[in-house]
């Protein structure tokens, strides 16, 4: 497995979104692109916790952030999740592969059934991971996880953010 490590550059990233391709490289944000990768529709933890993030994505825009949501969730999945949840102020990416899960160290699950909600797993999908990369495509900070529960909150990173730009604060975790 893959392990990304900070002030290096990140895998290429071009991914479906529900406005159209999007592409890591022709980013060019003020201060980071924020890479949001979530479960899926069939996540009752990921609808709550995007809900939260486009409640916050001005905050997010004025601090120099671009944001990506992303799963390995289908088109119709996505368009699904963007309307149900009431999202629709984020850019929602889709199709992401095994490939590209694997090349950003995201972790991969298979499906179990349908879940609390009613909503049928995939056979395979992405397990959660948040990043931040630099306007230079090096990663500056990257949180992964295997299960859906105890993710960054999203005031808590905005915080981060304004203490990183304000103070200059290195991207940490760097040695091998």
């Amino acid at each position: 497995m893959v392990v990304l490590k900070p002030r290096t550059a990140t895998p290429d990233l071009t991914i479906n979104t529900l406005k159209g391709s999007w592409s890591l490289a022709q980013q060019a944000p003020e201060n980071f692109t924020m890479l949001v990768i979530y479960r899926g529709l069939h996540c009752p933890i990921c609808k709550n916790y995007l809900r939260e993030l486009s409640r916050l994505a001005d905050d997010f825009a004025e601090k120099g952030v671009n944001i990506l949501v992303l799963s390995s969730d289908t088109e119709e999945r996505a368009v699904q999740a963007s309307t149900e949840w009431e999202i629709k102020n984020l850019t929602m990416g889709y199709g992401l592969t095994a490939e590209q899960s694997q090349a950003w160290g995201l972790h991969r699950s298979a499906g179990r059934g349908v879940t609390s909600i009613g909503i049928e797993e995939p056979a395979e999908f992405t397990e959660p991971g948040l990043y931040l990369v630099r306007p230079d495509g090096t990663l500056y900070w990257s949180n992964i996880s295997t299960m859906p529960f105890a993710r960054p909150h999203f005031k808590e990173v905005l915080g981060a953010i304004e203490f990183a730009v304000s103070r200059d604060y290195p991207a940490r975790g760097e040695l091998v």
